[in-house]
Parts: C-alpha cells; sequence; structure tokens
C-alpha cells in the first residue's frame, strides 16, 4: 500500500519546538518533491514548506521563515520539518504530500499522495 505517515505533532508552549516527519511506505520518495501544509479551524489548507527532489532548493512561506527548516533523507525515505519558535497561530493539522514539483506548493492543493496529519497545537 502507497502512504505517507505523520509523525512527531503534539502540545508545546509558545516558544518551544516540535520536530515532524514524513515516512513513506510503499514507495520510494526519490523522485517526489514533498510539501507541508496545515489547515486550522475554519481555514483553507496552505502550504508551509517544500523541498524539491534532491533536496537541493527548499521554500518556505513567509510566516515560517526563519523559524522551521525542512530536510530530507531519501536513503531512510524520509522528510523532516523542524518546527522552531513556535506560535499559537502554527496551531493546525499538518500534512505532508508527495508532488511533482514544488511549483504552486502555497495553494495548498495537488499532490500525488497525501498523509493523514498530525496535529499541532501551540498554546501555554
Amino acid at each position: 500500500q502507497l502512504q505517507l505517515v505523520e509523525s512527531g505533532g503534539g502540545l508545546v508552549q509558545p516558544g518551544g519546538s516540535l520536530r515532524l516527519s514524513c515516512a513513506a511506505s510503499g514507495f520510494t520518495l526519490d523522485y517526489y518533491a514533498i510539501g507541508w501544509f496545515r489547515q486550522a479551524p475554519g481555514k483553507e489548507r496552505e502550504g508551509v514548506s517544500c523541498i524539491s527532489s534532491t533536496g537541493s532548493s527548499t521554500y518556505y512561506v513567509d510566516s515560517v521563515k526563519g523559524r522551521f527548516t525542512i530536510s530530507r533523507d531519501n536513503a531512510k525515505n524520509t522528510v523532516t520539518l523542524q518546527m522552531n519558535s513556535l506560535k499559537p497561530e502554527d496551531t493546525a493539522v499538518y500534512y505532508c504530500a508527495a508532488r511533482g514539483a514544488c511549483l504552486g506548493y502555497v495553494t495548498g492543493r495537488g499532490g500525488d499522495y497525501w498523509g493523514q496529519g498530525t496535529q499541532v497545537t501551540v498554546s501555554s
């Protein structure tokens, strides 16, 4: 079965950190760009970050620049999103998705494979 599985979400205080992982099973991530997306209650899904298939290019939405870092380990078939200096407005369900390229990821749409999501809650 081809699937992506996210892990690492949880409850954290403002200013804290979380590390999300996206693991693939049933297929290799080598040829896919991987995006991280989030959807807060009552809001549209938005693209947060994306990394090219080789890892040579990374992209971030303005609201997370300087706080989040995306990386990938193709040997382990995983992509990681390190989130630092978390804010309450970062609270959302976070998803990863495999897509052909990062172009257009900010729309929150597209992607060949999606994970089931992991909840991130930033609250004191």
